[in-house]
């Protein structure tokens, strides 16, 4: 479930900028609303699919329906070339696709016998997924679109023209993803002290330490799809200058692929590192100390991105890394701290509340600041990456002042107001 959930969404995310940008030739404005778009999906989730799966529906039937539909949407995007239309079909996709993350982790916590201790051993097969998926289409441009002995500038746009088959890929295992959610142990709705499972979900998060990183995981959320919007773009470039950088450049596209995507791949084999690891270190460190180890990570990638000219490819790579620590360390870990904060009979609809920042308000807010950045770090008709992901560096930084002084030190009782 894990493998073709994360599979699906890591074909197409990591290329949508270059794609959009190099190939339709939409502006960066257009861009954001394109991202920006894709996440009203996780904020309708909580109060459709939380409340469906708490309440309703079976939680492997409403998979199953949306997985279908939305694979059959998303190949349409492939060949779509009108801004409005890929805006139109992006919206619905995001309704059909964004509330079935935060349901596959319902699901499995739901059947988990300790969540703490297999937890990572299943959520670690999403982040196989998505490399799979990241190598394959980076190995599909590589030897289909990728002309030899161009110039950088030919093989960014011809590179970019093939990323229309990510979205073929991503409708594909969709379709099989629907398919094998009728197979999914049965979980059926529960009955809470409310009707309004999303109204009780409210009333719990409002209490320490949610409220805090509820908040916190606003801007967290921008930082972690700053990173979604322009990485691909920013290694594929890299990538491009093969012909010119030498043996070692082309000895990382013979085995990532080119375009991005591949190489942003050694960020999900760090993630698999720190998810099995994960176990170990909720039961030795206090939530608020991983949670730090998180934020440092994010403001460490982005100046290794910022710095690449003196850091070189090793650095970039390195950088590249971090976003196992990242993710392991906030992300994952704060829908552990949700599930486990929150009353039995809510859990869905608490996970697709936090859902609803992660990948709906974050990424909302996110894309517009990751694409409007552009702007202001564009020199001479280039982009200064120092300067754009600057932005992300200090703002990493801030957040983790923010924790250290208003996150809860020790557990806090349920029932602990704010």
């Amino acid at each position: 479930m894990m493998f073709l959930q994360y599979a699906i969404w890591g074909a197409w995310l990591p290329l949508l900028w270059p794609f959009l940008k190099r190939h339709r030739e939409m502006d960066a404005e257009q861009i954001g609303d394109i991202f920006a778009i894709g996440a009203v999906g996780a904020i309708v989730a909580p109060f459709i699919a939380g409340q469906i799966s708490d309440r309703w529906f079976a939680t492997e039937k409403f998979l199953a329906f949306s997985h279908l539909a939305g694979g059959l949407l998303i190949w349409q995007l492939a060949s779509l070339e009108n801004y409005t239309a890929f805006l139109g079909f992006s919206l619905a996709y995001s309704l059909l696709y964004s509330p079935t993350m935060p349901l596959t982790n319902s699901l499995a916590f739901h059947h988990l016998p300790d969540r703490d201790r297999d937890f990572g051993q299943v959520r670690v097969w999403g982040t196989l997924g998505w490399i799979a998926a990241g190598i394959a289409i980076g190995q599909w441009l590589l030897h289909r679109h990728t002309p030899i002995g161009a110039d950088t500038a030919t093989v960014l746009a011809t590179q970019a023209s093939g990323m229309a088959d990510a979205f073929k890929l991503s409708g594909g295992l969709g379709i099989l993803m629907g398919i094998f959610c009728f197979t999914l142990p049965h979980t059926p709705p529960s009955q809470g002290k409310s009707a309004n499972a999303t109204g009780e979900a409210l009333s719990e998060i409002r209490r320490q330490p949610l409220f805090t990183l509820f908040l916190l995981a606003v801007p967290i959320s921008c930082i972690h799809q700053f990173y979604f919007v322009h990485t691909a773009d920013f290694l594929g470039a890299i990538q491009a200058q093969a012909g010119e950088a030498g043996e070692f450049i082309k000895n990382i596209n013979s085995i990532f692929g080119v375009g991005g995507a591949g190489l942003m791949t050694i960020g999900q084999m760090s993630e698999i590192v720190v998810l099995s690891l994960i176990p170990l270190f909720v039961k030795s460190a206090s939530r608020k100390a991983l949670l730090a180890c998180g934020l440092v990570a994010y403001a460490a990638r982005m100046a290794l991105f910022a710095y690449a000219d003196q850091v070189g490819l090793g650095g970039v790579l390195a950088g590249v890394a971090f976003h196992g620590p990242a993710f392991g360390f906030f992300i994952f870990l704060a829908f552990m701290i949700v599930d486990e904060e929150v009353s039995k009979d809510v859990k869905a609809s608490a996970q697709s509340l936090f859902n609803l920042v992660i990948v709906g308000i974050g990424v909302i807010v996110g894309s517009k600041i990751a694409t409007k950045a552009t702007e202001y770090a564009t020199v001479g008709g280039e982009i200064s990456y120092r300067t754009l992901f600057s932005y992300p560096m200090w703002a990493s930084l801030a957040c983790l002042a923010w924790l250290l002084l208003s996150y809860p030190s020790k557990k806090t009782r349920r029932d602990t107001p704010i």
